[in-house]
């Protein structure tokens, strides 16, 4: 597992559980809203890594405070030993979330089968006819649809969600989003957080809105 980051102690990043965060390093997405820039290439010249051993001393540590662990990115589903981590994780009783883009449906369908998650989060950043837009690259659009498929029937607690960033979505563009969502699933709108965008021009966007 490549790691990226690693937030010790979170109250709203896993519904109902006080978690550790674990930020895995590389994503296939080029999301100009990206708030986590740093954790997007795979193999960064200048970011220290963090040891799968120092995360597994971490979480022994705190098994007392904590109950749940969360998986983020970065695109976690593109770590080869993701299956193996999660069994080490689990193992210590630790509940395990993962937050993830859907592009790899085939790893979701291994967790899955192996029973080796309890929530999925997946983000739904578009309506598909913009979905390169948002995403910046050639989205998987079938592996999406796969994806969304298979979380919506895997009988676990998962939800659904998406970034309202005012400059690339339209009201319209929220509603196709919303009926996109299957019937039953949750669905949640989050507020985009200009500040850290990877494009310099939705920070500079949402600065002169503020002065106006």
């Amino acid at each position: 597992m490549r790691i990226g980051g690693l937030n010790s102690f979170s109250l709203s990043d896993f519904p109902g559980r006080v978690a550790a965060v674990v930020f895995t390093q590389g994503c296939n997405f080029r999301c100009p809203y990206c708030h986590n820039g740093s954790l997007i290439p795979m193999n960064p010249s200048t970011f220290e890594m963090i040891s799968q051993e120092e995360i597994f001393m971490f979480l022994e540590k705190r098994r007392t405070q904590l109950s749940g662990v969360v998986v983020s990115g970065g695109e976690p589903t593109l770590q080869p030993d993701l299956s193996e981590f999660f069994r080490l994780v689990g193992s210590m009783g630790y509940k395990i979330k993962l937050d993830t883009n859907g592009s790899h449906p085939e790893v979701l369908a291994e967790l899955l089968m192996q029973g080796l998650v309890d929530f999925i989060a997946m983000d739904i950043k578009a309506p598909f006819t913009i979905y390169d837009r948002i995403t910046g690259v050639c989205a998987p659009k079938e592996r999406l649809e796969k994806s969304i498929e298979l979380i919506a029937r895997s009988g676990i607690d998962h939800e659904f969600r998406t970034t309202v960033v005012g400059p690339l979505l339209s009201e319209r563009d929220l509603d196709i989003i919303k009926e996109m969502v299957p019937h039953g699933s949750r669905h949640r709108f989050q507020e985009f957080r200009p500040e850290n965008a990877l494009d310099p021009e939705l920070r500079v966007s949402a600065e002169m809105k503020g002065l106006n």
